[in-house]
């Protein structure tokens, strides 16, 4: 399957690549997945390719990014996408967030920016939406996970990473930075859409 040989432990049923380089994404999506599935990464692959993600929906990236792998590798395999919009900024940084400071900027670079660009609007909402692309037997499927919240008007909290520590999910006093990890992948974005991938690998005739 790959250029680096994975040994799958035998209690796993469904090996899956997870065409990320990020190991916050990996570690997060590894904690909420299901007991029958394996996640493999890309360096458990071998790839160390720049994988290219030049999509404007962050559909079109996921399946950009996951299609890459497949064609490469021809294995079984999946990416997500994820985006912060903010109502007030028209949805940015939304398919852009990773880079909205720049190609080679940083999480904080990010944070500042968004916090420069909100000083004096009083109207904070905001929503994280992660999109999963699955290519499963050459046939595509995606799954879209989606929570509201509002921008912090400063960082609080020293946990998750990206925009966590300004972002505030609805109908909670923290923001996700304060949250433990199994906290915030109880009902995060990213949780939310792998819990759908999660439930479909249970039910997908094909990887019975």
């Amino acid at each position: 399957m790959a250029t680096t040989e994975v040994n799958k432990p035998s209690k796993y049923s469904v090996e899956l690549v997870f065409a990320t380089n990020n190991a916050h994404k990996l570690n997060e999506v590894r904690a909420i997945a299901g007991a029958r599935c394996s996640i493999i990464s890309l360096k458990e692959l071998g790839c160390y390719d720049e994988i290219p993600e030049t999509g404007d929906t962050l559909i079109a990236n996921a399946l950009q990014k996951a299609k890459y792998i497949h064609d490469k590798f021809h294995c079984n395999c999946f990416a997500d996408d994820t985006g912060l919009e903010i109502e007030a900024l028209n949805g940015k940084p939304g398919v852009y967030s990773a880079r909205y400071a720049g190609e080679h900027c940083s999480f904080k670079d990010n944070i500042q920016k968004v916090l420069y660009e909100m000083q004096g609007i009083s109207n904070r909402k905001a929503c994280f939406k992660t999109v999963i692309a699955l290519i499963v037997n050459e046939e595509n499927y995606f799954f879209e996970g989606k929570i509201d919240g509002e921008i912090m008007e400063s960082e609080k909290g020293i946990n998750g990473f990206g925009y966590d520590p300004v972002f505030k999910p609805l109908g909670y006093d923290k923001t996700f930075a304060e949250m433990t990890e199994d906290e915030k992948n109880s009902i995060s974005h990213r949780a939310l859409a792998t819990k759908k991938l999660n439930n479909f690998l249970q039910t997908c005739p094909i990887l019975k």
